[in-house]
């Protein structure tokens, strides 16, 4: 448990190693019987989940250790996250892949959609057919349609009855730990921020491995409460005068934090995270009355992914997150074949240019050999933003 009195190195520390921890943690669980399901997207709704009395946890590999073996059947110019999530299954090498009673897929991309075909041959996968729009009457029946279909799938798998009434509390839970992450990077509104970006992610990343609710909003609040105590106390882990940058694209964690080193690196401060791992997750509340299920499928339809066409809710966020945190150049990670982001990235471009706004792509993999290149255009676009 994180206390008041622990020193922030080790506030960030805990969520940065609680991937590794929670290993321990599930095979604990799982021992005691505990049912565990797997998921790979934000757009995936834990709520029914969390109203099952079941455990989820993310599957998204984020290392190229798997990747060979994922090219014994995948094709090698496909996607890392693809290639390393679909590794280190067949490879057993994942030990909450193992431990999944269930997978959840959905078809944000044709390359998951696919890959989970093959998953399905040694797991027990459920794909959810996701609308690749937002605001069409159409959509929102498919997709309601869809949350409906999980909730009976789980019901079926696990043995259970999931009633409003619990929907409803695992809403409320949810929410909590929302409101918590999102005060905890909205700290980073501060001139300067209380935080490295590394250390915010490592946060917004690990929080995702911790499995009991109120241990989760216990760390949470004591994490909010130390940082801000060293604020107030005096203590300034970043200069004022480090140019202010938002991170935006695919999913960061794992050995994609490189991006974020090599910004910060270049004497930077990652300030906002647009993408999955940060306020795309945890910027909304979902409503609490009225029908869960209808709640659930709105909330999570409106995700502002590249997938979705038009992407109007991604160019919303993005604009609100650079005003509150005085935003003063944005990053965007794009993986390699990665083709919604890496198309969207010129409509991003464009809308942030409009706004005077500097604006840089890095495009990258789940390997090492590119940091040299990461760094020098990194370090160049720092530069031009530091210049009076």
């Amino acid at each position: 448990m994180i206390t008041l009195n622990t020193e922030l190195p080790e506030v960030f520390a805990g969520f940065a190693e609680a991937r590794q921890q929670g290993f321990l943690a599930m095979k604990d669980m799982k021992e005691r019987g505990q049912g565990v399901v797997g998921l790979f997207c934000t757009y995936t709704p834990v709520e029914i989940f969390m109203a099952a009395g079941l455990l989820s946890v993310g599957l998204c590999a984020t290392s190229d250790e798997t990747i060979a073996e994922a090219e014994k059947t995948l094709p090698s110019n496909l996607c890392p996250l693809i290639k390393s999530s679909y590794g280190f299954a067949v490879s057993d090498k994942c030990p909450y892949m193992y431990f999944s009673d269930l997978v959840v897929g959905e078809t944000t991309c044709d390359g998951k959609a696919k890959m989970y075909e093959l998953l399905g041959e040694i797991k027990n996968v459920h794909v959810l057919q996701l609308p690749h729009t937002q605001n069409t009457p159409e959509a929102h029946t498919l997709w309601r349609s869809e949350i409906v279909r999980l909730k009976e799938r789980v019901e079926k798998d696990f043995a259970v009855s999931i009633s409003d009434e619990q929907l409803r509390a695992a809403i409320h839970r949810r929410n909590i730990e929302r409101a918590l992450l999102k005060e905890l990077y909205e700290l980073s509104v501060l001139t300067p921020p209380p935080m490295s970006g590394l250390d915010q992610l490592r946060v917004l990343f690990g929080a995702q491995f911790k499995f009991n609710h109120e241990t989760k909003v216990a760390e949470l609040r004591a994490a909010i409460d130390s940082i801000k105590a060293a604020y107030t106390a005096g203590k300034r882990p970043i200069s004022e005068s480090a140019p202010r940058i938002l991170v935006t694209g695919c999913p960061l964690g794992g050995v994609t934090e490189k991006v974020v080193k090599v910004i910060e690196e270049a004497g930077a401060v990652v300030v906002a995270y647009e993408n999955c791992t940060g306020a795309k997750q945890f910027d909304r509340q979902c409503p609490e009355s009225g029908d869960p299920l209808t709640n659930i499928a709105d909330f999570y339809l409106q995700i502002g992914c590249s997938i979705m066409t038009p992407n109007p809710n991604r160019l919303e966020l993005l604009d609100r997150l650079c005003r509150q945190f005085k935003v003063q150049g944005v990053v965007e990670m794009t993986l390699q074949a990665c083709h919604s982001y890496a198309v969207e990235a010129h409509t991003i471009k464009r809308h942030l240019e409009a706004q005077k706004i500097p604006y840089l792509q890095l495009e990258t993999d789940y390997g090492t050999a590119d940091i040299g290149q990461l760094a020098t255009r990194a370090g160049a676009f720092v530069e031009c933003l530091s210049v009076p």
